[in-house]
């Protein structure tokens, strides 16, 4: 892959990043493990992406237990939480040298970048020495129960119910948007603790166990949902009488509503600083496609090509931008807005101009077994890439952001009770 110019960000990044190359070159694992499915865009939500985040099946898991035993793992973290203490420049260099090293950067997925964080700030003494390292090693996994038929952008109108029974909270209601959940074992789930007082002050943060002791469901009936992909990243959930101890509640009963703030803080903090590295990798393929394919000479696409490159280097260069207002500890602004137009428009178009490249090709799916249904990736991409412009913000809800609080228009009438989604 052409690299591109690279930026000098200080000499603790540079030693960092030496130590890690030395580290990555001594222990990665055969290519046959370290695949080219580890770097899936995440929005593909397949097993490359899932077990990206869950360090899942043999090979995975055994190169997840490397980088635990090499304190690769929840390395913002705090280091009296079992981190490193990395800052955002050091998370940075991590991310590219994994993308340069072609090696899956596994993490601890929701754990790592919500759960853990979350408890960290809000939980108690007790709560962090048990919760934490079970985050760190694997032993727990957790998918995300916010989302509800009704209470999506406004999550605060959450209807799951919790009824306190003793030393237990008993929890039943309906998510949907589950990622992850068929490979997770707890759930983060917001529930209604007390209906009678505002609702942001009667809700309740929960980790709740998929299973009990005995490995039946804790009260689950977990429903994929199929998308054009073929796959099913995400399920509806219902709950029926799921049981948690009261001491998986963070933050107290009926305090779930300032949690579920510091969660959505890191949530929507996203990976903006490193974005552009998926996408830098995922040009340099596409330009070694076309020229498998003789079409390097073609003017439109490489027209098409240079389109792409610059909007890559925009990417880099805007995730530069936001990294010194991590480094500055700056409060990220409605200015997030526009990187989350920008990066889904590009995923979206790109997937259209690789497909037009292939041609005829891009409409058959690769020879299999009967009554499978498989893609490449390319097709992979395009078909996932249609909704990137809805979840987390649909693009013309964001778009209301940037004129009303960027550049100050006035809010468009028929859009005023019009909410950002998460």
């Amino acid at each position: 892959m052409t690299t591109t110019m690279d930026i000098d960000l200080g000499p603790q990044a540079k030693a960092f990043r030496d130590e890690l190359r030395q580290w990555l070159e001594a222990n990665r694992p055969p290519p046959s493990e370290a695949s080219d499915e580890a770097e899936e865009a995440p929005q593909r939500g397949g097993r490359g992406a899932m077990a990206g985040m869950f360090g899942a099946g043999g090979g995975w898991r055994e190169w997840a237990d490397k980088l635990h035993d090499g304190g690769y793992l929840c390395v913002a973290w705090p280091k009296e939480f079992g981190g490193r203490g990395l800052g955002g420049i050091e998370v940075a260099v991590m991310n590219e040298e994994f993308a340069r090293a072609r090696v899956p950067r596994v993490t601890r997925g929701m754990g790592e970048w919500l759960v853990g964080p979350s408890i960290i700030v809000w939980g108690t003494d007790e709560q962090k020495a048990h919760f934490l390292p079970r985050i760190i090693d694997g032993t727990d996994r957790y998918c995300q129960g916010f989302s509800e038929p009704d209470a999506g952008s406004d999550l605060a109108s959450v209807k799951t119910r919790g009824i306190v029974d003793g030393d237990e909270i008993v929890i039943t209601g309906q998510k949907v948007w589950t990622s992850g959940a068929q490979m997770a074992n707890m759930m983060f789930c917001l529930c209604r603790t007390d209906p009678d007082v505002p609702k942001h002050q009667g809700i309740s943060y929960v980790l709740v166990p998929l299973k009990r002791d005995d490995g039946s469901s804790n009260g689950f009936d977990l429903r994929p949902i199929k998308q054009l992909t073929g796959g099913a990243g995400f399920t509806e959930t219902f709950m029926t009488e799921a049981r948690a101890p009261m001491f998986n509640i963070i933050a107290g009963l009926n305090n779930g509503w300032r949690v579920t703030m510091t969660t959505l803080g890191n949530e929507r903090g996203g990976n903006a600083t490193t974005q552009h590295i998926q996408y830098t990798r995922q040009f340099w393929d596409a330009v070694e496609m076309v020229r498998s394919k003789g079409k390097q000479d073609d003017a439109l696409v490489r027209q098409q090509l240079a389109w792409a490159y610059t909007r890559t280097e925009i990417m880099r260069f805007q995730g530069l931008r936001l990294l010194s207002e991590v480094v500055a500890k700056k409060e990220p602004g409605p200015a997030s807005s526009i990187n989350k137009m920008f990066w889904s428009e590009y995923a979206q178009r790109f997937a259209e101009i690789i497909m037009n490249i292939r041609g005829a090709e891009a409409m058959v799916m690769p020879s299999q077994e009967p009554g499978q249904y498989r893609l490449d990736r390319w097709q992979s991409d395009f078909l996932s890439t249609r909704s990137v412009t809805i979840w987390g913000g649909t693009a013309q809800v964001q778009r209301n952001i940037v004129g009303e609080r960027v550049l100050g228009m006035p809010k468009d009438p028929s859009n005023e009770d019009e909410r950002p989604a998460r």
